[in-house]
């Protein structure tokens, strides 16, 4: 049966790696934000009488996960290692599973904005964008 009513937040999981058969969990993250961007073409036709219409016709993804850098985890070392990179070589998958079982499927670009600087007495940070690169796939909870 799926979950259902409401849940705390570190219920939802991530999973990184270079395609689906290679994704890993990443230790020590402790937020996330996700930010949708919609493409709609507006139009104003003379039959709607000066009423808009619109049309969503594209979509982007970012995931921005923050947390702790933890050497020797397969997930965050995974992410850590994007940080130099450029070209196609910064490209992975990351994997949202929700609390309910959904998962959503992203290729993407991994940003990496930071690898562990901060003040003296902080625990290193890792920080990352995954930008959406093409369609994602969505696969329901009643399918997992």
């Amino acid at each position: 049966m799926a979950k259902t009513g409401v849940y705390p937040c570190y219920e939802n999981q991530f999973q990184v790696g270079d395609n689906k058969e290679s994704l890993n969990n990443i230790a020590d993250m402790e937020n996330f934000s996700v930010a949708i961007d919609n493409e709609i073409q507006e139009w104003k036709p003379f039959d709607h009488e000066g009423w808009t219409r619109r049309l969503m016709t594209g979509k982007s993804v970012t995931i921005t996960v923050s947390g702790k850098r933890n050497v020797g985890d397969t997930g965050n070392d995974y992410v850590a290692g994007k940080a130099f990179l450029n070209g196609t070589a910064a490209n992975g998958v990351i994997q949202w599973t929700f609390p309910e079982g959904l998962k959503f499927i992203m290729p993407c670009v991994y940003s990496v904005t930071n690898i562990g600087a901060g003040e003296t007495v902080n625990v290193g940070p890792l920080e990352f964008e995954a930008q959406s690169d093409g369609k994602p796939e969505i696969v329901p909870a009643s399918v997992v």
